[in-house]
């Protein structure tokens, strides 16, 4: 038996496992035909793309319907070996390795993937021989939709086309919209002009070296493409460092992030942690006692807190650093905390960084979301330091998110509001549209409109460009304003939390949401010591732990003046029973948003993933989430790291990524 011949037996072999998984799994067993797939191509949209080389693995089926059933669905050969079909697909394995096949394939790209018009014994045999690359004479049918799709595949095929043209790469592929743009981000260029010839070939280069590397490690186990891993590669190391590529190092590296991959091929899931777990569960006490790390004054618990601005002009960080000055309390000699301010640039952070791993640092605060990128990468390099950044929904092992469920507080202050209006007509000012943010809106409203149906939440952004919310209060004459969360450190003023204005214009104090950093970080600290903090990445399996606690675990209160009357005191004190004690919730039941029902009565609460990635406003707001264009520079930053919410016409809540809220009025989370 000649070598193709026993060649093609094995190829064979292949295909008949195939064909039989997919008759096991209930799927078709031979080739998808795009014809059958797309009923007529006559009245679709054709590009000309003509010869490139395309990859082999995006080669999923054949055009028509001719030669399906000489294939099962991984292109191997299922016709017996006496075949003039084998016959000629051994002739071609010959001439493969005796020459090399040249002659171009002709394809039909459609969504990224590729249909063969002519050549498919070609891709059989090069997909048997694993090449990587083919030539190919390509014609691109469009879909229907346009990239405002609001099917994701679609809006994710005209991302790539954007690539496409700056790029005339194929190789790459993701699976979730904002993929390419996140790719040109690291890179330092965008998708609207051609990427530079030699940025071309080191991303080539680094992607090829990943992908082997990765494939080897288990990857193709994961239901994530190669370019999905690649970014989260990204997160965590710098580009420069795959332009001469390495495979050791590439091997090292993924080692170190493997569950952070883990993390993002299980659907980037999120482990919610509403209240504090401060005792480990014990499985083995003597061991878990001998192998427990103990602190102590002579060896304490250090922790650093890292702020990018300064305590002293900064309403958010002076929160913190109040909160840290009270663990020197609360612990005294056995946890030690310093501070590091002002620590902007990625030089700033990366050399801080280096400096507390030599000081022997155990714990690392970063109190902006937008310090999230450098965190990441330092925790990485880093793995003895226990990292964690105030933000949520932060998809990635390596770091810790913690946040408050401000829309508790938010949601007694709405209460509080409708009681005290004189014309149910009530300004609420938010800071950044980011992810987070629009449920302690919406709670606001959902408080306000159970005391007083007739109630109005006039909505305004303190981060926008050409306006101020004190000018959008003054021309519609509102008198009754939720302002900034938190007092100024200098020039302080009373236009925060729930005030009013009297008839000469000034302001009236009346109630302001309470953040407790210290019992916040008391907390976290109380885990590490128990031992319970590492615990807690093991129970969550392939899911990033964020914190998200709040009224029930004292983190987050309302502190009410003595200016409200009784009554309205005893409805909030009632109120905040029923949300402590879990007995209520603002988002359970029927809920309606501007553009119509989003849940009916009687049904349980949103979930937390819902309530963090909320896009939608209640049917009482009057106001929108504006445009990313429409907001401050510095606004803008903290929106890239925390993710813009859509607000859409469907009744379902869309889901964005990523984070949380700040809440700082005109400032980064920090500054």
């Amino acid at each position: 038996m000649s070598i193709a011949a026993e060649e093609y037996l094995k190829a064979k072999k292949l295909g008949n496992k195939e064909y039989q998984k997919a008759i096991s799994d209930g799927h078709y067993p031979f080739l998808p035909a795009l014809d059958y797939m797309l009923g007529s191509r006559t009245t679709m949209k054709e590009v000309k793309v003509g010869l490139i080389e395309i990859p082999i693995d995006f080669i999923v089926g054949t055009v028509t319907t001719g030669r399906q059933d000489a294939f099962a669905r991984n292109f191997m050969p299922i016709l017996p070996s006496d075949t003039e079909f084998a016959a000629k697909w051994m002739s071609l394995y010959d001439y493969q390795t005796d020459h090399g096949i040249s002659d171009a394939i002709t394809v039909i790209e459609f969504m990224g993937k590729f249909y063969v018009l002519e050549g498919n014994k070609r891709v059989s045999v090069l997909k048997f021989l694993e090449q990587p690359m083919i030539l190919a004479d390509v014609t691109r049918i469009m879909p229907a939709e346009s990239e405002d799709s609001e099917d994701p595949e679609v809006r994710l095929y005209y991302e790539f086309l954007k690539f496409f043209k700056c790029t005339s790469m194929y190789s790459i592929s993701f699976s979730t919209p904002g993929s390419f743009y996140k790719l040109a981000s690291y890179l330092d260029v965008d998708l609207e002009t051609p990427w530079p010839e030699e940025l071309l070939l080191d991303l080539k280069s680094a992607f090829s070296a990943f992908t082997k590397v990765y494939n080897s490690a288990g990857g193709k186990s994961f239901n994530i493409t190669p370019g999905d891993a690649f970014l989260v590669y990204l997160d965590m190391y710098k580009f420069d460092s795959l332009k001469i590529p390495v495979a050791d190092e590439i091997k090292k590296n993924l080692s170190l992030i493997w569950k952070e991959i883990r993390i993002r091929a299980y659907g980037n899931q999120v482990a919610f942690s509403e209240e504090p777990k401060l005792e480990k569960k014990t499985v083995i006490p003597l061991f878990d006692t001998i192998m427990k790390k103990t602190y102590s004054a002579a060896r304490p618990l250090k922790v650093l807190f890292l702020y990018d601005g300064d305590p002293a002009t900064s309403r958010w960080i002076n929160g913190h650093e109040k909160g840290r000055l009270e663990i020197g309390d609360i612990f005294g000699d056995v946890v030690q905390t310093s501070t590091a301010i002002n620590i902007v640039s990625d030089e700033d952070f990366d050399r801080t960084c280096e400096e507390a791993s030599k000081n022997g640092i155990d714990m690392i605060f970063t109190t902006s979301p937008i310090q999230i990128d450098n965190a990441l990468k330092a925790a990485v390099q880093y793995p003895d330091i226990k990292f964690l950044n105030c933000s949520i929904y932060l998809t990635h092992s390596a770091i810790r998110t913690y946040y408050g469920r401000m829309y508790e507080a938010k949601f007694l202050l709405g209460a509080m509001a409708a009681s005290l209006s004189d014309d149910h007509r009530i300004c609420y000012v938010n800071n950044y549209p980011i992810c987070g943010s629009i449920a302690s809106i919406n709670a606001f409203a959902i408080g306000a409109q159970m005391v007083d149906p007739k109630a109005e939440i006039y909505l305004t952004w303190s981060s926008l460009k050409h306006s101020s919310w004190r000018d959008y209060v003054a021309e519609h004459g509102l008198k009754l304003i939720s302002g900034p969360d938190l007092v100024r450190p200098r020039k302080a003023d009373n236009a925060y939390g729930l005030f009013k204005l009297d008839d000469n214009g000034d302001i009236v104090n009346l109630a302001y949401p309470e953040w407790k950093w210290g019992k916040y970080y008391e907390l976290i600290i109380q885990t590490v010591l128990n031992d319970a903090y590492d615990a807690e990445d093991q129970d969550a399996k392939d899911s990033a732990v964020n914190y998200w606690w709040g009224m029930s675990s004292g983190v987050i209160d309302v502190f009410v003046g003595d200016l409200v009357p009784y009554g309205t005191k005893k409805l909030v004190s009632l109120l905040r029973k029923g949300i402590t004690a879990d007995t209520f919730n603002p988002f359970e039941g029927d809920l309606v948003s501007q553009d119509g029902p989003i849940k009916r009565p009687f049904t349980p609460k949103l979930s937390n993933e819902e309530i963090v990635n909320m896009s939608w406003l209640n049917s009482n707001v009057i106001g929108s989430i504006p445009e990313f264009g429409e907001l401050t520079d510095l606004a803008q930053a903290t929106v890239k790291a925390n993710g813009m919410p859509i607000i859409t016409k469907s009744t379902v809540p869309d889901v964005i990524e990523d984070m949380a809220d700040p809440t700082e009025e005109g400032d980064s989370g920090s500054k």
